[in-house]
């Protein structure tokens, strides 16, 4: 359940935020792979332009995003290219980013599934992470997430994270290096995340060089 706080927490340019969010029925927002990849396709097309991407992991009814908003020299660059001169701050830019994407996604889900209605709780919510360990541990969390809801018996196999993107040797604007830095190298990376068998994942599948 979400801490009260985290309903109305403030995007602040230059610092991290966990970002997550879920059904309004706790039914399924993903029922087919290409749901998954429709959804980091928008999700790219809206927020690239305002956050970096450290994790994320789409489940069935509910996602994890752990983000680092732009500095405010890209904030400013990116309002100045859009009409958002009556978008008064920081977190309105990004929030609004954030509801035309969920509108985007929810449109699409509604039409192909003969839906109505709001597919997404309001407002989304988020947290501050205000230190280094914290974003460590949440880099983690996000990542073990499948297993913890017991959706896959080792997250490592889940196709939907973030995780095995950081194990591949190709192009992707997840913050790779920075995630890295954060376990103090790459095999730090790795030992945190407990792997032992790299070799025994599936081939995972790439979103157009985005996520």
């Amino acid at each position: 359940m979400a801490l009260t706080e985290h309903y109305y927490t403030q995007f602040e340019a230059g610092k991290f935020y966990h970002v997550y969010n879920r059904t309004v029925d706790l039914k399924p927002m993903f029922r087919t792979n290409s749901n998954y990849i429709f959804f980091l396709k928008k999700y790219n097309e809206y927020l690239s332009d305002v956050v970096d991407t450290y994790a994320y992991c789409l489940l069935g009814n509910h996602f994890h995003l752990a983000i680092k908003i732009k500095s405010q020299e890209e904030l400013d660059i990116f309002q100045s290219t859009r009409d958002y001169k009556n978008i008064p701050d920081n977190h309105e830019i990004v929030s609004h980013q954030f509801r035309k994407f969920f509108q985007s996604y929810s449109m699409a889900f509604n039409k192909s599934f003969e839906r109505v209605g709001t597919l997404f709780q309001t407002p989304f919510k988020r947290a501050l992470i205000d230190n280094p360990v914290y974003l460590k541990r949440l880099i983690y969390y996000i990542h073990y997430n499948p297993q913890h809801h017991n959706l896959v018996d080792d997250f490592r196999d889940w196709e939907w994270s973030s995780f095995e993107r950081f194990l591949i040797e190709r192009p992707s604007k997840l913050k790779k290096e920075d995630v890295f830095n954060c376990f103090d190298g790459r095999n730090g990376f790795l030992e945190y995340h407990d792997l032992k068998h790299s070799d025994n994942f599936p081939e995972p599948v790439f979103i157009d060089d985005i996520y």
